[in-house]
């Protein structure tokens, strides 16, 4: 695989990637080390599932991938006891390696380094260089829906900079809403005498509901182990307004999970309703913005095409 194949993998399905000649030279790197950091929390959903697809190009690509469960991010987050926490991290362990993670997939608990001496020091260190004003500014989307908050949620953007020095980070793979911690990151790190991380982000999948991210606690998730008849159930009552292409998640299911197995989707419908139509990705956008397609026929075509993509995860999750 040369290195143009494995940078337009890389950046197949991403919104940005900061910057792309920096990944040039990390991928040419022996073992280079990419890595993103999930809160154990909740279900393991298909929004989690976009970043664990993008690893998974890093790792064809040559990267060694760890995979934080930020067990004390989790924790300054609000989302239970570290008790609690813990098995919850067991469970998502599980579900990140059902979606296809190598074998040598490096998976670390927070709390196993975050309070040693060093990372204290440092923590002391970024505290004073970094105003209140950035920490907050760098929360801003991920406890937005927060309406008490708590002194945690500038701690916690500092720990998240921090965490790329200890596990030796080259890149660093997140979702939109944590585009502002990766900016302080690569300002503040060769501050410190360390080298700026490349960071990349992938889109946020929109709820079902059609509010901007999907989401656990707000229930309105496909979750990646949900059973047929629970995605079939979920995604028929979903957000999908006749003709709206944009913040629609019926299609973004489609382009990110559909069109990333498949060159078409079909779409089957009675006769009297105009036939099957096999589409590819731009023609579904095309006719569907058109109002040539019925919110149910598109429904129920990437449901059924869904299942059948998420088969091998769940039957891999009710394995020993």
């Amino acid at each position: 695989m040369d290195l143009n194949f494995k940078m337009e993998n890389i950046k197949r399905g991403t919104l940005e990637v900061v910057t792309e000649e920096e990944l040039k030279d990390k991928i040419k790197k022996d073992k280079p080390i990419a890595y993103i950091g999930y809160e154990p929390s909740g279900s393991v959903h298909l929004g989690h599932a976009i970043t664990v697809k993008k690893m998974i190009d890093l790792q064809n690509a040559g990267f060694k991938v760890k995979i934080l469960l930020a067990d004390f991010h989790a924790y300054l987050n609000g989302k239970g006891s570290l008790e609690e926490i813990e098995k919850i991290s067991n469970y998502n362990k599980k579900c990140f390696r059902a979606l296809g993670l190598s074998e040598d997939t490096e998976f670390i608990l927070g709390s196993s380094f975050q309070t040693l001496e060093d990372y204290t020091h440092k923590i002391y260190e970024l505290a004073l260089s970094t105003t209140l004003t950035r920490a907050k500014r760098s929360m801003a989307q991920i406890t937005r829906d927060s309406k008490d908050h708590k002194v945690a949620e500038v701690i916690y953007p500092l720990m998240q900079v921090l965490d790329m020095i200890f596990l030796n980070v080259d890149v660093a793979l997140g979702g939109m809403e944590q585009r502002k911690i990766h900016m302080l990151a690569r300002e503040s790190l060769p501050r410190m005498g360390y080298e700026a991380p490349v960071c990349l982000h992938t889109p946020l999948l929109h709820g079902t509901d059609g509010s901007d991210k999907m989401s656990s606690s707000k229930e309105n998730y496909i979750a990646i182990d949900d059973e047929p008849d629970v995605i079939r159930k979920k995604l028929q009552k979903s957000f999908c307004p006749q003709g709206q292409v944009e913040g629609n998640p019926v299609i973004e299911i489609a382009e990110h999970f559909v069109f990333t197995e498949d060159k078409t989707l079909l779409i089957e419908r009675p006769e009297k309703f105009g036939g099957n139509l096999e589409l590819n990705y731009k023609d579904l956008l095309e006719i569907y913005a058109k109002n040539e397609l019925h919110p149910l026929d598109l429904k129920n075509s990437v449901i059924k095409r869904l299942i059948e993509i998420l088969e091998p995860v769940r039957e891999y999750l009710k394995s020993d």
